[in-house]
């Protein structure tokens, strides 16, 4: 029977009670992330989070199992938004197009996610303090990794492969993810920290993967002369 008020088919709205649980999670997200941004990882404690929110730590390890967590709750959260592109992307495209196309397409619509939680810039500055500090770093690593592995079954799905007998999907995903490392360092290390900079270095270096692999470097012009001309 049809609820007074509510359409067929359209998705329940969470209850009270859930409600204030979403809120107490983001407010201990982005107090967490100003913090990081502001004073740095390392100085920055469960003790420091949970006093900016005014709840006890306990409450805080009922949504988190602890400061790293929390540092990465919306790399996470943008991490999710790549895979469901992916396997969203027309079966026609070849696997490394739907692989930039899933990044790029998506783009968007990742910030809209993100900005429903955190300041994009907030989100951009903590980006900058994972590559800059060594455990974060090894952790974010340590993250890509596993979408790595992530998204190689993801395309063996739609290629109809079998991951663990075609060794491509891997290789595949592997190339995409030193892209992205590529991208994310040369972002760090330069002036513009926009999240326009971010994407407009992620598609150069993208667009860049066939001639990297194929192309005869002795010949060609490089990229960045390629784009100052």
């Amino acid at each position: 029977m049809e609820t007074a008020g509510t359409a067929v088919g359209a998705p329940a709205r969470p209850g009270l009670r859930e409600r204030r649980k979403q809120r107490t999670r983001d407010a201990l997200v982005r107090a967490a992330l100003e913090l990081i941004a502001t004073r740095g990882y390392e100085r920055t404690t469960v003790d420091d989070i949970v006093a900016a929110v005014d709840v006890s730590q306990r409450t805080f390890f009922r949504y988190f199992a602890g400061k790293e967590e929390v540092a990465f709750f919306v790399t996470r959260l943008a991490e999710s938004r790549v895979l469901e592109a992916v396997r969203a992307r027309p079966p026609h495209e070849t696997p490394l197009e739907a692989l930039r196309r899933a990044v790029l397409d998506s783009w968007d619509g990742i910030n809209e996610a993100v900005e429903r939680l955190v300041p994009l810039d907030l989100h951009m500055r903590v980006y900058r303090v994972i590559e800059s500090t060594p455990a974060l770093l090894a952790a974010h690593l340590r993250r890509a990794t596993e979408l790595e592995e992530e998204l190689a079954r993801v395309v063996a799905e739609r290629e109809g492969l079998d991951v663990d007998a075609d060794p491509r999907p891997r290789i595949l995903v592997a190339a995409f993810g030193g892209v992205v490392r590529v991208a994310e360092r040369r972002w760090s290390a330069g002036e513009d920290h926009s999240t326009e900079a971010m994407r407009d270095l992620m598609t150069t270096c993208l667009d860049q993967v066939g001639p990297a692999l194929a192309g005869n470097w002795r010949t060609g012009p490089s990229p960045n002369r390629a784009n100052e001309t």
